[in-house]
Parts: structure tokens; sequence; C-alpha cells
């Protein structure tokens, strides 16, 4: 049994790598709740907004592997599908405290849609990592200031198959046309394509042996809010954050996998 959990994952990557991190989820009054706010705050990240559900258990995944090494994953959302609007104080969305609000679609789409207008209301940057890829309304893309698909995520949001650069680049400007300002598309070992209004270009990635792909994702986002929140321009945000991707690849797990700011060459 291993903590993990798109939202945790990314709250971990940050955390090491030495950003203030608040992460706000809705959890089970059971162990593996306990585990887990215990946990976070050992990485130092601020659990107080964590919300305990008096009824629903904590959300887990359970992952089968068979014989020729093909897995089917079965997850049981719990009360991770139960954080709603009011759960959420107001002063979460307090600009002069938090400068990036992080999120991904494993909890209710109404509860992103709510967090994404009020952060940007108050001149926070919206980051949304769409997994698990689900169609996004105009509301909710229009208080997206970066959206951060992989190759799967963004042909399921703009129904072009992503096979080389010049594919890639279409679906970032279809994502555009659709109201989000800025576009990551992650490519894997390749690199990671972005496209804003000044830049729009693929941005490579370090070579690496890679062991355990898990959760690489996560520590991409994860470490591409702190590059951010560090003010450092897109270019070499994405850079960062391709390059803490490519050591968590070098390790196996989720969250053990991410790496710890002294461990990457800035």
């Amino acid at each position: 049994m291993n903590p993990g959990g798109k939202g945790a994952n990314q709250a971990v990557a940050a955390a090491r790598l030495g950003c203030k991190v608040t992460f706000v989820t809705k959890r089970g009054n059971d162990l593996f709740g306990n585990q887990t706010v215990g946990l976070l705050m050992r990485e130092g990240i601020d659990t107080q907004y964590i919300v305990k559900d008096p009824v629903l258990p904590s959300g887990v995944a359970l992952i089968t592997v068979d014989s020729k090494g093909e897995n089917s994953i079965v997850v049981a959302p719990g009360s991770n599908s139960n954080l709603q609007p009011e759960d959420l104080p107001a002063h979460l969305f307090d600009c002069n405290e938090y400068k990036i609000l992080l999120l991904q679609l494993e909890i209710p789409l109404q509860t992103v849609e709510f967090s994404a207008a009020a952060a940007n209301e108050c001149g926070m940057k919206v980051i949304l990592n769409p997994a698990p890829a689900e169609a996004l309304s105009e509301n909710l893309l229009k208080n997206i200031w970066m959206v951060t698909p992989n190759e799967i995520e963004a042909e399921e949001l703009t129904g072009i198959s992503i096979n080389d650069i010049h594919s890639a680049e279409l679906a970032a400007s279809k994502l555009m046309e659709m109201g989000v300002t800025n576009v990551i598309i992650t490519l894997g070992e390749a690199g990671a394509y972005l496209k804003s209004g000044e830049v729009s270009e693929l941005i490579p990635t370090i070579k690496v042996n890679a062991v355990d792909t898990t959760a690489a994702g996560d520590v991409f986002n994860g470490a591409l809010a702190v590059a951010l929140a560090e003010e450092r321009d897109l270019k070499d945000a994405v850079a960062f954050a391709n390059k803490v991707a490519a050591v968590s690849v070098t390790r196996l797990g989720a969250q053990a996998s991410a790496p710890y700011r002294k461990e990457i060459l800035l």
C-alpha cells in the first residue's frame, strides 16, 4: 500500500522543491485518511483545509497485473468525489498569500469550476492538469491560465490525434481557441510542447534510463507550479519541470520518486 492521488502527488512534488504548499481535499475518517494527513505533514505541507468526510471512506485505487504484465486499475473515489464548493473557505482564495492554484479532475467538476473562478477573480494563476480527462465547460476554460494535458488527454479534449510536433501545435492552438491562455502538452521522453502568446515550441527534456514512469506527470505539474511561483519565464519553467520529472522516472513509486531541490542541478 502506497499513498497516491494526483493532487497529493503534485503537492508532495512541489513541497520537496522548497515551495510553500497548502493541500485541499476530502478524506475519509479511516486508516488511509489518517495516514495520508500524517505523511503530508511530514513533507511540510499545510493540511489545515483537508476536510474529513463523516460517511464516505478515503478514495483508493486497486491495481491488478495479469501474467502478461497488463494492468487494470479500478478506482473507488470515495470522499474525493464529495469535495464540495461549500467545503472551501473563502480565504483560501487570497492572492496575497497564494500565487498559484493547481487543479486536477479527481474531485467534482463543479468544485474545480468554483475554485478556478474564485482564484482567477483575485488574480491567482490557475493551472489545470485535466486528468482524468473529461469534457471541460466554457465557464471553466475562461478561468484557466494554463492547461497541461498529456497526448492522450489533449486528444480527448480536442479530437486531434497527436503523433508529431505539428499535431501537438494544432491541438494546443485549438485549446487556446477554446479559451485557455497558455498550453503545455507533455510528450513523455520527447519533452513538452509549449504554446502561449509569445512562444510556440517543443521544450526538450534530458535523456535518462526510465525505471518507473508512475506519477511523472504529477511531478512535472508540481515542479511547474513551483517554477511559476518563483516567477520564471514560461520556457525556463517548462525546462525545469522537464528536468524534475526526468529525475523522478529513474526511481520506483509515485510520491517516493519526487526529488528534493538539492537533487536538481539548476
